[in-house]
């Protein structure tokens, strides 16, 4: 889910948390003639260029504002086209997309929230570069991924939604964390659509102003901390399922590209490091690290489909790629209750020594998939 509003305490851990996940980010300076410059304010959204060829657009982003801001470049309907969460202040970050012929915005959000800050660009003409077969099949087998991911989590979801709507608490408890699998290893394609995530994903303090609180964590926390399932709690349920229907049915539309599947792959990475490793994701469940193998095998998943061209590009960046998947998933590994099973220790029973290690693991892979999309264009 999309980074939410911290406490002071968890915030200045956070912030320190995702300068290291950012890697390299902040020491990139893109400023050859094709990149687009975003200076992110708390007030403003300051862009170079409104007028860009198609093609490979690089956007170089430097957040001057005293919040952690996000920067999307949005089509007209607010899909995704790419985007980038928590860039502290004082840091900059390279967005490497793949962007065709027509009218986007380009948005900021300082403090990640609300409809951020916009400024209107056309981007024109036809991509100067051939159409690449590896980077074609690379796309089309990450889109049967996805739907078959979200094919396969809808029985899982109605599992759970059927024993909340019967009033079970221990069988929707048991099939809670497994009905959320699906959703987490594509979540970045779930959230390109914009107006579903809010709906099935947002915790408490990710609420905008008025905003219905629906979705599974709504009620995670109806199942585990106030352990009871009243009238309210049951008639969320189908809505939870046919919001999910809808992400089934929409997903095989998604614009996915082969940069956006590697700005994926990293959004997730930055998704472990300021949810799951903070214990924030699944405050009342404690199933985090189940979401974290989610988050990392859907990373994975992308880098693997891209790895044919970037290993041509960049063979070092490729190696040391496969070694930090290979540690943090033998990390990861440790934690299960069974080898064969998707069961992990409770996380509020991992130390906080543990819980270090973890975002260290994080961390190394972070910082070589931050440079996959440039890897896969060059």
């Amino acid at each position: 889910m999309r980074a939410v509003r911290l406490s002071v305490v968890t915030a200045a851990a956070t912030v320190a948390a995702l300068t290291a996940v950012t890697g390299c980010a902040e020491k990139s300076d893109a400023k050859g003639d094709g990149a687009v410059q975003v200076v992110a304010k708390d007030d403003s959204c300051e862009v170079s260029k409104t007028k860009i060829p198609a093609g490979h657009v690089e956007l170089a982003v430097e957040n001057k504002g005293s919040k952690v801001t996000e920067v999307y470049v949005l089509f007209p309907d607010d899909r995704i086209v790419t985007e980038r969460e928590n860039i502290g202040p004082g840091t900059k970050a390279t967005i490497t997309a793949e962007v065709k012929a027509g009218s986007y915005e380009i948005a900021c959000k300082p403090g990640m929230k609300g409809h951020g800050i916009r400024q209107k660009i056309e981007v024109t003409g036809a991509a100067a570069a051939e159409r690449s077969p590896e980077m074609d099949k690379a796309v089309a087998e990450y889109r049967t991924y996805v739907q078959a991911q979200a094919d396969e989590t809808l029985p899982r979801v109605k599992v759970f939604t059927d024993a909340v709507a019967a009033g079970d608490i221990e069988a929707a408890k048991k099939a809670y964390a497994d009905s959320r699998i699906g959703w987490e290893r594509t979540e970045p394609v779930a959230e390109s659509f914009g107006d579903i995530d809010p709906k099935v994903d947002v915790r408490a303090d990710g609420l905008e102003e008025g905003q219905e609180w629906t979705g599974w964590h709504r009620l995670e926390k109806a199942l585990w901390q106030d352990e009871k399932l009243g009238a309210e709690e049951k008639a969320l349920a189908p809505v939870l399922y046919k919001d999910l229907v809808d992400w089934q049915n929409r997903v095989g539309k998604a614009e996915i590209t082969s940069t956006s599947m590697a700005n994926g792959a990293k959004e997730l990475l930055d998704e472990v490091a300021t949810g799951k490793v903070t214990g924030e994701e699944e405050r009342y469940s404690h199933t985090d690290l189940v979401d974290f193998k989610a988050n990392v095998e859907g990373a994975e998943k992308s880098y693997a489909l891209l790895k044919p061209v970037a290993s041509k590009n960049d063979a070092a960046l490729t190696a040391s790629l496969d070694t930090q998947f290979a540690a943090l998933n033998t990390l990861l590994d440790t934690y299960r209750e069974d080898k064969d099973s998707y069961e992990f220790t409770p996380y509020d029973k991992v130390g906080k020594a543990d819980r270090k290690e973890l975002l260290d693991a994080v961390n190394a892979l972070a910082e070589p998939l931050s440079r996959l999309a440039a890897a896969v264009t060059k």
